[in-house]
């Protein structure tokens, strides 16, 4: 055997190893999004009936929630970067979010809610930012696309057999027993993450003084600080999806069957997803972007002006 005979061997063996660590980090992903995407299709009804929270304080959790959510995104892929470390981050997240989410099945009140779900998305936070370097990492950059549609694609069956698996079980148990069962798929992947997912050397580690001069940055990208502007109004005015959810009781859907409009929620983004891409290919994708928006803008209306039929929840 030569010496490119061995190279080629050893390239060939890396990539394989590589994408066994994309696919154990899908099937990670896969578990964990069957399990929050369980709890997410309740999660709203539980806070407001259940723990007798206003509409106004959901909206204040979940908008809690996701700030914390993306302040530790920051956090956790700077300091990953630094460190050259992927998976301690990575594992760490996971193993939050697993251990909170039971949680919610002995809260008494809103305020109870609130903590669980703000380590949960602790979680979500540490982990995202150093999973996606993890897999970046793993696979040569000519196949980043496969890997990262790869586990996109385990993410979303997870969330989509996750709030069908929480209408099914709702015909046998209570709204906290599923919370309970929700442990069993996330402690499937954080086992899986454990004992499969692998580190792999950082590919490199960021450029610390690029963070210094983020003035300098957006002084010189207009267009990219306009970006942000519109990004940031959207979201400011944006509702969640517990809202659509409560929408949904409200023009009669059977609180048992609300995992369903979830469940449908989450169809919908995963069908959609890939056209759009192709269509922002082929029209551009500031076209796009406003499409996607003028929809929205759509549904909002919608929210407000149609009822009477459980069937407009869908």
């Amino acid at each position: 055997m030569t010496a490119k005979d061995n190279f080629d061997s050893h390239s060939s063996n890396n990539k394989a190893s590589g994408m066994r660590n994309v696919i154990a980090l899908g099937i990670v992903s896969f578990f964990t999004d069957f399990s929050t995407e369980m709890i997410l299709g309740i999660l709203p009804l539980f806070i407001v009936t259940n723990l007798g929270a206003s509409r106004e304080i959901l909206g204040g959790i979940e908008g809690s929630a996701e700030l914390i959510s993306y302040a530790f995104r920051m956090v956790s892929g700077s300091l990953s970067d630094k460190l050259g470390k992927r998976k301690i981050f990575v594992l760490t997240g996971y193993g939050l979010s697993t251990i909170s989410k039971p949680f919610f099945a002995i809260a008494t009140g809103w305020f109870d809610a609130f903590i669980v779900r703000a380590i949960d998305r602790t979680g979500k936070g540490l982990r995202t930012a150093p999973r996606d370097a993890l897999i970046a990492d793993s696979i040569p950059e000519s196949s980043s696309g496969k890997a990262f549609g790869i586990h996109r694609t385990m993410d979303q069956a997870g969330a989509i057999i996750g709030p069908m698996t929480a209408f099914a079980l709702l015909q046998v148990i209570d709204i906290r027993g599923i919370f309970i069962v929700s442990l069993i798929p996330s402690a499937i992947a954080v086992v899986v993450l454990i004992f499969i997912v692998k580190e792999v050397a950082a590919k490199s580690r960021i450029n610390t003084t690029m963070l210094s001069n983020v003035g300098n940055v957006l002084r010189q990208n207009r267009p990219f600080v306009l970006l942000l502007v519109i990004s940031g109004t959207f979201s400011f005015g944006a509702f969640n999806y517990s809202f659509v959810l409560l929408k949904a009781t409200g023009l009669g859907v059977g609180k048992n069957v609300i995992p369903l409009v979830y469940a449908v929620i989450n169809v919908a983004y995963t069908i959609v997803s890939y056209p759009a891409g192709l269509l922002a290919d082929r029209i551009g994708k500031e076209k796009v972007f406003v499409i996607g928006y003028a929809i929205f803008a759509v549904s909002s209306l919608l929210m407000v002006v149609i009822g009477g039929n459980s069937l407009y929840a869908y």
